[in-house]
Parts: structure tokens; sequence; C-alpha cells
């Protein structure tokens, strides 16, 4: 297994051989034989072990036996502790789930401070099946079915392509010692379950069954690379960015078959969930949302507003008389001046001894109105926002700057007539959105 290890190792992660990584050891049969191997090919390395104090005397014996297999390799060790059930507590959140974001969170602590690139696991071919039927159980798309990927960005599988019989072999062969841990066995675990009932009967079905599997996976991996290929060229073809929206015209998404899975591939990567509601939006009403944990999909007139959930800023900035430029909520820059100069959108002139300090830049509010630079008549905000055809970001990012009561400029946008330069003015303030 050694030599097929190294020549897995040159062709598949030469990467393992240029630097250091770290290498997740539980103290279990896989992660003890993928220490030895990396040991016994002279990778630089270190080993990150988690002790999640759930089976008391058990869990400090898997921890010395990980600091035993260091000091013997003459590899560099971090371990840490964790109140797992705390952590479920607090989060509300199972005992699985709780485990894999605290080692993970912690592996990545660790690989930020000491500068590491690269986290190896042992994940093997028995674990990809494992997941692949888990994820069958459970309803999913080609890349559930594609299994367990080798590789990441950060994160490296090495023994991927080696079956937990082929682990065990190597183990026994070169007297490796290692921990088993008792739960593996309780078949309440879905996992598990799938492991000791399902998996063997498989295997008595077909003995080749795991290596056709493998074969299988890496024909569904091809095909999820041509698809993934497909959808970002499409993506870039059908999608433009404005500051930090993506748009998108619904047309383009109704003229593609079949359009639910094409929305599924454009927005999964945003945490969306609900596709139902997502295929809604393309017949819903202007206005209309739907929201992931980090994201927002809003139908604005003929298109599918995409933009990052960003806290509302409502809060009101004020400019005191004597102030020459403020660089919060916005960057304005205010100066006297003897006459008007230069203009457009982001420069308004003023007569000064019509304002009322401080100056107020706040958001909108319902029943806000001004009176257009220009015109006699008043107008609702809002309403100009909608003859502009702003959408919804547009309009939540807008800033006013006020007077009092009173709206002076829709800042980037359009002045208020009331407070124009006039043959009566005798101080005049120019004001510029920079």
């Amino acid at each position: 297994m050694l030599e097929n290890f190294r020549n897995h190792i040159d062709l598949y992660f030469p990467h393992l051989k240029e630097g250091t990584f770290l290498l997740a050891c539980s103290g279990g049969l896989d992660s003890v034989v993928l220490a030895h191997l990396c040991a016994s090919y002279n990778l630089d390395f270190s080993l990150a072990h988690c002790n999640f104090k759930l089976r008391g005397e058990e869990s400090d014996k898997d921890e010395d036996l990980v600091r035993k297999l260091g000091e013997q390799l003459g590899k560099e060790i971090f371990v840490t502790s964790f109140d797992t059930h705390g952590y479920m507590a607090q989060h509300r959140t199972n005992l699985q789930i709780a485990a894999r974001e605290l080692r993970y969170n912690w592996f990545s602590q660790i690989m930020e401070n000491h500068h590491i690139k690269t986290l190896v696991t042992a994940h093997h071919a028995d674990d990809s099946l494992e997941t692949f039927i888990i994820n069958l159980s459970r309803g999913t798309g080609i890349e559930g079915l594609s299994g367990i990927p080798s590789l990441t960005n950060t994160i490296s599988r090495p023994l991927l392509q080696f079956s937990r019989t082929e682990i065990k072999k190597y183990a026994e062969a070169n007297a490796l010692h290692w921990r088993e841990d008792a739960s593996n066995e309780n078949t309440k675990y879905l996992r598990n379950n799938i492991r000791h009932n399902i998996i063997p009967k498989l295997k008595e079905l077909n003995p080749h069954f795991l290596e056709n599997f493998l074969k299988t996976q890496e024909h569904l991996g091809q095909t999820q690379e041509i698809l993934h290929r497909h959808i970002t060229q499409l993506k870039k073809q059908l999608f433009s960015k404005e500051k930090m929206v993506e748009k998108v015209k619904v047309a383009s998404l109704l003229a593609l078959r079949p359009t639910k899975t094409y929305l599924f591939h454009f927005f999964r990567e945003y945490g969306f969930t609900q596709w139902d509601d997502i295929y809604g939006l393309l017949s819903a009403n202007s206005g209309k949302e739907v929201h992931s944990n980090t994201h927002r999909l809003l139908k604005d007139r003929d298109f599918l507003l995409l933009k990052p959930i960003v806290q509302k800023n409502t809060k009101d900035f004020y400019i005191e008389g004597d102030q020459e430029s403020v660089s919060e909520p916005i960057y304005l820059k205010l100066s006297h001046v003897k006459a008007i100069g230069e203009t457009s959108p982001n420069i308004i002139y003023v007569d000064k001894e019509t304002l009322k300090y401080p100056l107020i830049v706040r958001k909108c509010q319902k029943g806000d109105y001004f009176y257009p630079l220009g015109m006699s008549g008043k107008k609702k905000i809002s309403k100009f926002f909608k003859d502009a055809k702003m959408d919804v970001f547009a309009k939540e990012n807008q800033w006013l700057l006020c007077s009092g009561d009173n709206i002076v400029w829709i800042i980037g946008k359009r002045a208020d007539e009331r407070f124009k330069i006039t043959d009566k003015t005798k101080e005049i303030l120019k004001i510029i959105l920079e």
C-alpha cells in the first residue's frame, strides 16, 4: 500500500510534497495509518487532535495515543478539548454538526496562525460510499452523488482511493496501534447503520462493488465538471454586476429548460433552498423577495436582483455649519464659493441662508416629499424613485440631505427648488458627493 500511496501522492497531491500541512488525527485506524504513510514518505506535517470530552477516560486515552504517535514520528502536535454539549445547547444543534463545526473552526484557526495552506483528512473509499448512500436516501443532485471530493481549496483527502480493508491490512502488517471508538458500532446513527448493515450486503452481491462504485464516482465527477463549466460560462453571459448587486433578466431564465434546475445551479452557492419560491419569483410582482442566510433575491420589473444581506443603516448623521467635509455615511465636501461653476448630479449649489443647522443625512421615510429643482410643485420621494425606475436595493441605499424637516437634496440625484441660488443669495454653499 505504501508504494501505491506514494504514486497516488505524486500524481494527484504533489502539493503535499512542497510544504507543510496539518493532518487531522483522531487516534482511530484511518488517521493513524495516514500519519504513518505520510511520515514514511518523508512528508512535512503536524498532527491536530480534538478531544470532545464525550467518552470520559476513553477520550483522554485517544488523546494520549495521538501524543505518543506524534513523538514517535517526530511531528509537532496540536491538541485541544471542547465543551461539546455546551456548544450544542448554545447553538441548538445536534452532536454530529457540533463536533464538525468545532473541529473545523479550530483547524482553520491553527492554519491561519501558522500559515498552513492545507488540511489533510483520512476519509477513504468506504466513507465516500457511505456518504453516497446517505445523500441518495435523502434526495440529491449530481454533486451529492459525486461523493466526498478528494481536493478542495484547503482540504486534501489522499486515502479516498483506498478501502477500509486495505487500510486495516496495512496497519496490521506494520503493527500500528490505534483506538476504536465504541460509538462507531452504534447503529442508531444512520452512517453506522449503513456501514454495518447495508454495505456488507452490497459487497456480498458483488465482491467488486466498491471498486465499481469508485469508477462510477469518477464518471459522475467528470460529468459534474462539465456541468460546472457550462453553468459558469452561461452565468457570465446572463448575469451583470453593478456594485454589490448581480442582475439577470427574467426572460433569459425562463428561456432555459429545465428552468428550476438552472435556478438551482445559479443560486445554490448563495445558500438558497426554497426553489419553488425562487421559481415563483419569475412570475411574481415587483418587490417580491426570497432570502437565504446570506443573500436577498428580489424581483424588480423584468429582472431578478441578487445582493448580500447587510445590516440596514437607519442612523441619522449630522453636519454642523463649520464643517468642510463628512465621511459618514458617505463622503461629502462642503465649501463656500462666489459663483456657480461646474455642475453634475454629484454637485449642488445652495443658498446657505436658507439652511437650518445642523444638516441631517438620513434615509427616506414614509411620506417624504420635496420640490424638485426647476419645478413649482412638490413630489413624493417614493414617486420620484418610481419615475427614476430605481429598484428596491437602490431605494434602500439612497441618502437624503435635509435641513430640519425639509429635503435639500436627494444625494446624487436631484436638488430641491427651495434652496436654489437666486439674485438675493449672499452666500453660496457648494456640496460635492465624492
